[in-house]
């Protein structure tokens, strides 16, 4: 614990040491120059009409003074922060009509004069950071104004053949460009100087280049095997992961040397640089695609896939995964260049109004027509792929929950790509080939973002349950969870770049997190919060450690019980969340006073809608302070009766003899009745009921319970044992055996004991233990006699009669008051009273501890 906030602390200073840099007072901001570049951008926005590029400088420009204009903010702030101290000692103003003394008001106005005097230069500061905001915000409007219109523009239709010779003039077009610019590297005094010089070089980066693409991949796939065969389990995903990077690492560092090879041959001029380096990212993004197809839709059973499938399934998907992934790498990087080149082509040569008008015709409807194709195969692929997901939910057998919601997410998925497989051709057939481009091409690569997180999460996953050894169970726990969500939150800006967001806007959303949330006055910013969770951690660690110490080390050696001890403990522990709390909320800077009518209004909602939680916590805190029952205690509430295991703020957890838990809530061990069998002590009374049959010795009887229950050793001699005759019951003569336990807990097995010692004592001394029985009368039994016996039996009825006489003389003594004795503690009249729970499961297993 000492070591984990050491740690912490040491995190907390370093992350304050850049504060104490940033503490100086920063430099005044040149106002005049940025008044300048503000009505530049100004002016550019209102026009509309300059670049793109242009408008991206500027808008930098723009973004470079605001972050100067927050930095001046803080001009003075320790000058003021004195003044405003000084000017609070003078005390409250006076009120309207009031006065007061000459020398305390001037001594105010002085005060506030320089107040404002120093203040000025941060308000400044402020205005003019809320103008950069405001032309930021323009820019950024125009920008998206023209994204918008270029999406939503109509060009001629690739499926009318009166465009399809525009196609073929731009391919020749650009074909002839790159012809003329070979022709004019060849046309040099001797152009092939250079490549004999790099010979060596050259033949060498080729070689290595054509062994790292031909050869690579099967070089890593033979070193998987040999691992995997002498590695564990566990260890074999993990290391198979890693092995595989090689199939993409070797194959794009042949590519980048081939590149390099045709580079120093000196061959190329800029057009030929431009079009290999292109054709060099569709082949970098084959081999990528390869490596991630192989991962979500793998080769052999030993890897784990994502989807359910068949291997002629699965070998499908990897044929579609690389072909989506060639078709936007033609469509990104060498569209691009297509369309860059083009440009100059046709747009360079026009010189008049209708020359422009002419090339750009040209370019829409040959681009359209080139890119047609692409999006109809790419659209095709799409549609399959989306069908492969939907054969896994047909496939899929989990049951689970959570399998559920993950199948009617791929469900979901596989459904957006058939739509836009759909919708995308019929667009691109309309015209609206922009609109096509910006929903196929980031469709594509948003499936290989999700195939890149999908690989990712399993290997983190692999990495885990090798470090915490749970094969079992640690592929479901939480932390596999977790990072499944940090890496869905990481994808998130790359997944807003695909689907057209600029950089600049990710820039701008992150300084807007930055600059914090106001809330009803209140700004929360991410170092406000950084500064609140490190402070209330170590404040929440520091109190941890109190009650650790005081637990361990200094309340065992008081006299205070264990109970008490607990309370002391846990009454710690919520004044230290509190007082970490408010340090934390006064270290953070935050004021709360402008909250207080939202917390007034708020209390009304709380008061009545959380008024149940709010008793609970109270009683919470008066059983910690009251204390009549602990931790430990055998008590009966609500008809539920168990051993407390924990006393929390809101709610009581009580362990039943059964073993289930009930949570009763404190508000009911204090408003209800509450039995506490062990709080003073753990003494109690045990009942133990004994029932002879008629005709037995009632004083033999009682001398052998009373043996019996001096023979126990948790029974207390002070006071004794107690035999009481009850009555004369139905079937037996009812007696009870009263005795006081020192340890109730043990009250059942003594019970049991007992009963075991009377039941022998009694069949040795003959004395039968009954049970109910029934005699059967007969109304009229003289009609199944004859009559002459009837006449004998009345006779000899009537002479045992007559015999039967006893001498009063022998008469006992009657019992006088003196022969009771001295009562003794429960012979009162709580002594009539039932026992209760006297045989039934309930206590049984109430004592059966």
């Amino acid at each position: 614990m000492i070591l984990r906030l050491a740690r912490l602390l040491l995190l907390a200073v370093a992350l304050a040491l850049p504060g104490f840099g940033f503490a100086q007072s920063p430099e005044t901001p040149d106002y005049k120059a940025w008044e300048k570049t503000a009505t530049e951008a100004e002016q550019m926005v209102q026009a509309d009409k300059a670049q793109r590029p242009a408008f991206d400088k500027i808008r930098q420009d723009v973004v470079n003074w605001r972050e100067k204009f927050k930095a001046a903010e803080d001009i003075n702030a320790s000058q003021i922060s004195t003044v405003k101290a000084q000017i609070e000692a003078l005390g409250p103003p006076p009120k309207e009509g009031e006065s007061e003394d000459q020398a305390i008001a001037d001594r105010r106005k002085k005060l506030n004069d320089e107040l404002a005097k120093l203040q000025a230069p941060a308000l400044r500061a402020t205005e003019a950071a809320s103008r950069a905001d405001s032309i930021v915000a323009n820019i950024d409007q125009v920008l998206r104004a023209r994204q918008t219109d270029k999406l939503l523009r109509l060009t001629p239709s690739p499926l009318n053949p009166i465009n399809w010779p525009e196609g073929v003039k731009v391919l020749t077009g650009l074909t002839s460009e790159l012809a003329s610019e070979m022709g004019q590297q060849l046309d040099q005094p001797d152009p092939y100087a250079n490549a004999r010089n790099n010979a060596p070089a050259i033949v060498g980066l080729l070689l290595v280049a054509l062994m790292l693409v031909l050869r690579g991949r099967t070089w890593i796939d033979k070193l998987a095997d040999v691992l995997e065969a002498r590695l564990a389990r566990n260890a074999q995903r993990v290391i198979d992961f890693i092995v595989s990077l090689g199939q993409l690492l070797l194959p794009i560092a042949g590519i980048a040397l081939l590149e390099a090879a045709l580079v120093q041959t000196e061959l190329f001029g800029a057009r030929w640089l431009e079009l290999l380096l292109a054709i060099g990212v569709v082949l970098s993004a084959a081999f990528v695609a390869f490596w991630l197809s192989g991962r979500i839709f793998p080769r052999n059973d030993r890897q784990a896939a994502p989807f359910t499938l068949q291997s002629e399934r699965r070998r499908e998907g990897r044929v579609l995964t690389i072909s989506l992934a060639v078709f936007a790498a033609i469509q990104g990087p060498f569209g691009d260049w297509l369309v860059a080149r083009g440009q100059d082509v046709f747009e360079g040569s026009a010189k008049t109004a209708k020359e422009i008008d002419a090339a750009g015709h040209t370019l829409d409807a040959g681009f359209g027509v080139l890119v047609f194709p692409l999006q109809v195969l790419a659209a095709i692929a799409l549609f399959r792929f989306g069908q492969l997901l939907r054969r896994h939910l047909r496939n899929e057998t989990n049951g689970s929950e959570e399998g559920a919601f993950r199948d009617r997410l791929v469900g979901a998925l596989g459904n957006a790509l058939i739509g836009v497989a759909v919708v995308a051709p019929v667009l691109g057939g309309i015209g609206y080939i922009n609109a096509a481009n910006a929903l196929i091409f980031p469709t594509i690569l948003t499936l290989g973002l999700i195939a890149l997180v999908l690989v990712l999460n399993q290997f983190f996953t692999d990495v885990y349950v090798l470090v915490t050894r749970r094969e079992d169970d640690g592929r479901d726990s939480l932390i596999p969870a977790l990072i499944g969500f940090l890496l869905g939150l990481l994808a998130m800006p790359p997944a807003a770049l695909i689907w057209g967001a600029r950089p600049a806007d990710l820039a701008e959303l992150w300084t807007r997190f930055q600059n914090g949330v106001s809330v009803s006055g209140v700004t929360i910013s991410p170092g406000i919060f950084l500064t609140f969770a490190i402070v209330f951690v170590i404040g929440l660690m520091v109190t941890r450690l109190l009650q650790g110490a005081l637990k361990t080390s200094l309340l065992p050696k008081t006299k205070i019980d264990k109970g008490g001890q607990n309370a002391i403990v846990s009454g710690l522990g919520y004044l230290g969340i509190f007082l970490a709390a408010i340090i934390a909320i006064s270290s953070a800077g935050i004021d709360l006073s402008s909250l207080a009518i939202v917390a007034g209004a708020l209390s009304v909602g709380v008061g009545f809608g959380l008024q149940t939680i709010v008793q609970n916590f109270v009683s919470g805190i008066i059983l910690l302070i009251e204390r009549p029952i602990s931790e430990g205690d055998w008590i009966e509430v609500n008809g539920q009766m168990g051993i407390v295991k924990a006393i929390s703020v809101r709610s009581t957890r009580i362990e039943t003899f059964d073993r289930t838990e009930v949570i009763v809530p404190n508000a009911d061990l204090i408003s209800g009745q509450v039995t506490n069998w062990t709080r003073g002590n753990v003494t109690g009374r045990l009942i133990v009921p004994v029932g002879v049959a008629y005709g037995t010795d009632t004083r033999k009887v009682e001398k052998i319970l009373h043996e019996v229950a001096e023979n126990q050793s948790l029974v207390m001699m002070n006071p004794e044992p107690v035999v009481m005759f009850k009555g004369f019951g139905a079937d037996s003569l009812d007696f009870e055996v009263r005795v006081i336990l020192s340890d109730v807990n043990f009250i059942l097995r003594v019970q049991s004991e007992m009963n075991h010692e009377i039941n022998q004592r009694f069949a040795e001394a003959g004395i039968e233990i009954p049970f109910a029985q029934r005699d059967v009368w007969l109304r009229n039994p003289e009609v199944l006699r004859p009559k002459d016996e009837q006449t004998e039996e009345d006779a000899d009825a009537e002479e045992t009669f007559e015999d039967s006489g006893e001498d009063d003389s022998d008469t006992k003594r009657p019992v006088t008051r003196a022969d009771y004795g001295k009562p003794q503690p429960g012979e009162g009249p709580e002594g009539m009273e039932e026992q209760r729970h006297d045989t039934s499961d309930g206590e049984a297993d109430a004592g059966d501890r």
